[in-house]
This record gives structure tokens, C-alpha cells and sequence, in this order.
């Protein structure tokens, strides 16, 4: 159903033994993802809504592609917070596989080493904070108090030298993510709030940028159109990596690489998806003849590319994802001609405006009477 749960509130099922002595399974969708986690309620739902229907967005049983991740066998609290740590990075691409997090720590080793320090701590940070917290056991195990702090850990290294301040305002920001996301998480699991998605970050993002004069944007379109230069496929190619890449700050096509293989470990779907945003970002910007080199660094392909992700895994029709990816770009072309630095706002907003839509659109045909 294309109504059906968007990111980040649980829905729960009972799912039969699944060949553990009387444990049951419940399945959680986040961002879209389904993925199973022990629970010591059979029967009970985690948030008490009805069971969804079978195959109901990608969060149904009849779901393809989705990751299971199988309980560790040892309850070393080490291990299940390194996994935790790794699922936090692989949410920035809305998954919860820790194999495809590692393959994003590969990314920024190779793309851009000096901002690892960062994002480590970030995540770190992130996750202790809700952890001493008390947030959800759930919700930390899966990433989701993880990501908006590793962004704020990557862009911090990435606008300002490394000084005794940074780590310390690392250490700040990752942990006011987390203490922003939880009560936002909250309102949405009980009032039907629209997803945080990466605002955390953004707003966060923007303090910080604003307060130590670095709020700048990351591209503007230019006054005039000018001639395309003729590109070779090998170009386009590494240009489409390079648009993975710009989610997290980085311009290197062997660190797209790396990420298209995470996407693909974890979701062939999601992977197939994250290449068409990437390549539509790109085409737009070389038909409407903006900067080149800014096109082929895929500046324009990044927000695209995770609003196609978070789409194709709540929708199985192909007009929802295909929606998010042409707003995405439209949103970014028009912050980038305002002189604005989006960070990943277009990505929220496109995102948000075709659930609200969809919403509307279904609300209207349930109250429309049925004609004879």
C-alpha cells in the first residue's frame, strides 16, 4: 500500500517460532527497512498498532530484499555496540546491515581519511549518549542514534582544522543529535509526526556553519547557459559513483564504489535505485548546462539519490521513488540559486511532500462515497 508505514516508527508481527525454542521475531520498519529483532512479547505488538498487511510497503512479510539481522551469538556488550556503530553509518544510507557500514568506514579511508577521526567519535558519541539515556535498546542496535551525529562528525572536519576545540565540539553536537532525535521520534510513534529523516543534522549543521562563518553553499547555478562539453561514458560513470560519494562528503568514485557495494549487500533494490538518483542528478544538470565540473562531482545527484533509497523501500511503485528523486532535484537546483547550503534538506522535504501527498490523495478516496 503506498500509505503504508514511512520510516522510522515500529510496526511489530508475531512471526511463527522462526525456529527459536517460544522467542518470537519482531519486524520493525525504519526508513523503510524491515529487519527482525528479538522480543519477549510474543503476541504483543512493540507500539500496540494493528499488525500490517502482508507485503504492506516493503515492511510485510512478503517483502523482497529485506536485510534480517540475526541475534549475535554472544551478549558481549562490546560486540553489540560495534555493530550498533557500524548499523549507524549504514543508516545514512537507510539500511541496518553492519557489513554495509563497514564498507561506508571503507569509503571515507579511501575518499578522505582525515575525516574518519570524526566520524568515529561522532558515532560513538551518538550512540553512548543513548545508551546513558535510556532510549530504546531496539532503535540503538539498528543505527538510528548514530547517523545524524556521523554527518555533523564528517561536515565539522570537513569545514574546520583540526584544533583542541574540534573534538570537544564533535563530542557536543553528536550528542544534542541524539537528544533532538529521541523526543522527535516520540511524537512521531504516537502522533503520527512526519520522520526525522537527517533534520538533526541540517539544523545542527547550520548552527554550526553559521557560527563559525562557514554557511556557504556548496555549488550556485550559473547566469547563463553554457555549451556541454562531450563527455565519455568512463566520465559519466565515475560521475554517477561520484554522486553516491557526495552524501558523505566525498568526491572520489572508488569511494562511491565502495558504497554502491554496501547498498548492494545490503539491498540490490536499494542500490539499483541510489544509481538511477545519482544518474538523473547528473543528467539534469548537464541538459539544463550548469557547471560541469560541479556536475560531474555529482553535487547535484546526492540528495536524489537518498530520497530515491527511502522511497523505493516504502513504495513498490516505481511513481513514488521517481517522484522523490525529480523533487529532490528541483529543491536542490532552487536552494543552490538562493545561495543557500542544503546539506540534505531537500532530501526531508521532498520526502515528506509525497507522504503528505499520498496521505491526502488516499484520505480523499476513503471519504469519497462509492458512485452506483
Amino acid at each position: 500500500m503506498l500509505d503504508s508505514c514511512f520510516p522510522d516508527f515500529i510496526r511489530a508481527r508475531h512471526i511463527a517460532n522462526a525456529g527459536c525454542r517460544g522467542a518470537a521475531w519482531a519486524l520493525h520498519t525504519c526508513y523503510g527497512r524491515a529487519f527482525l529483532v528479538r522480543t519477549a512479547h510474543p503476541t504483543r505488538l512493540l507500539d500496540n498498532s494493528p499488525l500490517p498487511l502482508a507485503g504492506e510497503g516493503r515492511g510485510g512479510e512478503g517483502s523482497l530484499g529485506a536485510y534480517i539481522m540475526p541475534p549475535l551469538p554472544t551478549s558481549h556488550p562490546a560486540l553489540h555496540s560495534l555493530r550498533a556503530l557500524l548499523c549507524g553509518f549504514a543508516q545514512i544510507f537507510l539500511q541496518q546491515h553492519p557489513g554495509c557500514g563497514l564498507l561506508v568506514l571503507l569509503a571515507i579511508l579511501v575518499g578522505a581519511p582525515d575525516l574518519l577521526p570524526g566520524a568515529l567519535l561522532s558515532g560513538l558519541t551518538s550512540m553512548l549518549i543513548a545508551q546513558r539515556r535510556g532510549y530504546p535498546p531496539a532503535d540503538i542496535a539498528i543505527g538510528l542514534y548514530g547517523y545524524n551525529g556521523i554527518l555533523l562528525g564528517l561536515l565539522l572536519c570537513l569545514k574546520l582544522p583540526w584544533t583542541p576545540l574540534l573534538p570537544g565540539l564533535i563530542i557536543a553536537s553528536a550528542a544534542l543529535s541524539s537528544l533532538l532525535l529521541a523526543p522527535w521520534m516520540r511524537r512521531m510513534r504516537k502522533y503520527g509526526w512526519l520522520p526525522a529523516f537527517t533534520f538533526p543534522f541540517v539544523l545542527l549543521g547550520w548552527l554550526l556553519l553559521a557560527l563559525f562563518g562557514q554557511l556557504q553553499p556548496l555549488l550556485a547555478p550559473p547566469a547563463d547557459i553554457v555549451a556541454t562539453p562531450e563527455l565519455n561514458a568512463l566520465q559519466l560513470l565515475l560521475a554517477v559513483l561520484c554522486g553516491l560519494g557526495q552524501v558523505i562528503f566525498l568526491d572520489s568514485p572508488w569511494a562511491g564504489l565502495c558504497l554502491l557495494l554496501g547498498l548492494r549487500l545490503a539491498d540490490g533494490h536499494a542500490a539499483l535505485w541510489a544509481l538511477q538518483g545519482s544518474s538523473g542528478g547528473l543528467m539534469l544538470a548537464m541538459v539544463n548546462g550548469w557547471p560541469t565540473d560541479a556536475a560531474l562531482s555529482s553535487l547535484y545527484s546526492y540528495n536524489a539519490s537518498l530520497a530515491a533509497i527511502a522511497l523505493s523501500q516504502v513504495h513498490r511503485c516505481p511513481l513514488a521513488p521517481g517522484a522523490g528523486v525529480l523533487l529532490a532535484l528541483l529543491l536542490q537546483f532552487g536552494f543552490a540559486s538562493l545561495g543557500l547550503s542544503v546539506l540534505t534538506l531537500p532530501l526531508i522535504l521532498a520526502c515528506w511532500l509525497i507522504r503528505v501527498a499520498l496521505q491526502s490523495w488516499h484520505r480523499v478516496l476513503r471519504d469519497t462515497p462509492p458512485t452506483a
